[in-house]
């Protein structure tokens, strides 16, 4: 249960929050809660069975990292759409087939946000610039080899991570 519920800080993505809050067990604290209007990541998986996997600069963990085409939801657009958004403008390219992977709680600790995962195929190219706030290369990626960066760690973005072992199970059985 929560009662009182202070904004502490309001930015262009996400705002934080301090809750009174009461615990099932009924003990009583002051929550710190971090809002984001969550995301969608996408598996596209081309004829060749190669993946896109972009190597993109994320400066809040230090470097260079290892992901799936991925971004934010802008005005409380439908996940399917981000998805298909943020995959023509990352992965330069769209799908004519989706499936449903879906969602993750990315840190429940303290943020409430949720990604919606996504398996798109049928691709085709199409035309794509990158935001000015993105730095990435866009990589194809063999299907066994993303699989061998996920279990070796090469790959660690935790989305990412979930998105692709989810494909290998549908995959598998």
């Amino acid at each position: 249960m929560t009662g009182k519920r202070d904004t502490v800080f309001r930015g262009k993505i996400i705002s934080v929050t301090v809750e009174s809050v009461t615990l099932p067990n009924g003990a009583q604290l002051a929550m710190e809660i971090v809002h984001h209007p969550g995301g969608a990541a996408v598996v596209a998986l081309d004829h060749r069975e190669r993946v896109c996997l972009l190597r993109q600069y994320r400066h809040a963990v230090g470097g260079w990292v290892w992901e799936l085409p991925a971004g934010k939801i802008d005005h409380r657009e439908p996940p399917l759409e981000t998805a298909r958004r943020e995959l023509a403008e990352e992965a330069g390219v769209q799908a004519d087939c989706w499936c449903t992977l879906g969602e993750i709680i990315s840190s429940p600790g303290v943020f409430d946000e949720r990604i919606w995962l996504f398996l798109a195929s049928g691709l085709q190219p199409v035309d794509s610039i990158a935001e000015e706030h993105e730095v990435f290369e866009r990589h194809w990626v063999s299907w066994s080899r993303a699989l061998s960066w996920v279990h070796d760690g090469t790959l660690n973005d935790a989305k990412s991570m979930v998105a692709l072992l989810r494909v290998a199970s549908r995959l598998s059985g």
